[in-house]
């Protein structure tokens, strides 16, 4: 399953990914990661969830960013939840790369049973409506 945090800088997507992955560690049988851009939820996130920042990989572009997250997913079975904040800093602002991208994370996603959240700084009406035939709002 794909969940998307909708809103403009400012509105408070960070805090909702933040209790999202605090909500997750409680419920997981397994491993829960949150990726950021850089690293900066050190002291928000819970301790026992995984923290990654893709600058510290020289991730780019939403093709080095699906490998990314791919190879996480490979190198660990038994994570049950992804959160990834700042999606558009890492990938682009390309909306159409972006719905290409959210369309392969939920391949992704459905043959490994891994829950996806991603925080995107867009309004629901500037995206493609193909996004939300795969996606959920939270």
């Amino acid at each position: 399953m794909i969940s998307i945090i909708l809103g403009h800088k400012g509105s408070g997507k960070t805090k909702t990914l933040i209790s999202c992955v605090n909500k997750a560690i409680e419920s997981s049988k397994g491993n829960v990661v949150c990726v950021e851009k850089e690293t900066k939820l050190t002291y928000d996130v819970n301790y026992r969830a995984r923290l990654i920042a893709t600058d510290d990989y020289d991730v780019k572009g939403y093709d080095a960013f699906y490998g990314f997250l791919a190879g996480i997913c490979a190198g660990n079975h038994d994570i049950t939840d992804v959160l990834v904040d700042a999606t558009l800093r890492i990938g682009g602002r390309d909306y159409n790369e972006l719905a290409a991208f959210l369309e392969n994370i939920y391949e992704l996603s459905s043959k490994n049973e891994k829950d996806f959240v991603f925080t995107i700084s867009a309004d629901k009406e500037e995206l493609p409506a193909s996004i939300f035939n795969f996606c959920k709002i939270v």
